[in-house]
């Protein structure tokens, strides 16, 4: 919270100091910053509602039943795919996975899936493309998966 003070305050500075050296970039650029806010709306307001809608069907309790420590390489496919269908933020991912943990999930299955939350998105793929490219889009949601893989089993290996 008060990160996020500090942040808009220093944001408002820089306004303030663009708007007194030249009025019109700073119109022209608050304008581009607007559309461009525009363009991205209405695609990140369907990922909050599919975050949430996930988030209320796929309970820590019933994801731990899928990934627990008799799960093996199987949960470790099933965490790779639940964790890679939508990007859901840090500050819901740890206590997720702590909550996981928990509730008996393994380490190796929790840390792919925490990675692959954080870090693949199959909701946000279109979006991704219109922003970056298809191509670039899934190079990156593809080395995102074999790193939380790699992740997982370095996990497994070191801490089971």
């Amino acid at each position: 919270m008060i990160s996020g003070i500090i942040l808009y305050t220093i944001a408002t500075i820089y306004l303030g100091i663009s708007f007194i050296k030249d009025k019109h970039k700073t119109k022209v650029a608050l304008l581009s910053s607007w559309k461009m806010f525009c363009n991205v709306l209405p695609d990140l307001l369907a990922i909050m509602l599919f975050i949430g809608l996930a988030l209320s069907l796929f309970t820590p309790t019933f994801i731990s039943s899928i990934i627990g420590e008799s799960s093996g390489l199987l949960g470790i496919i099933y965490s790779t795919i639940i964790g890679s269908i939508a990007l859901v933020p840090s500050f819901i991912v740890f206590p997720l996975g702590n909550t996981l943990i928990q509730n008996g999930a393994a380490l190796p299955q929790v840390a792919v899936l925490m990675s692959t939350m954080m870090s693949v998105g199959l909701v946000t793929l279109s979006m991704e493309q219109k922003t970056f490219g298809r191509r670039f889009a899934y190079a990156r949601n593809i080395s995102a998966i074999v790193m939380s893989l790699l992740f997982a089993l370095i996990i497994g290996v070191t801490m089971t």
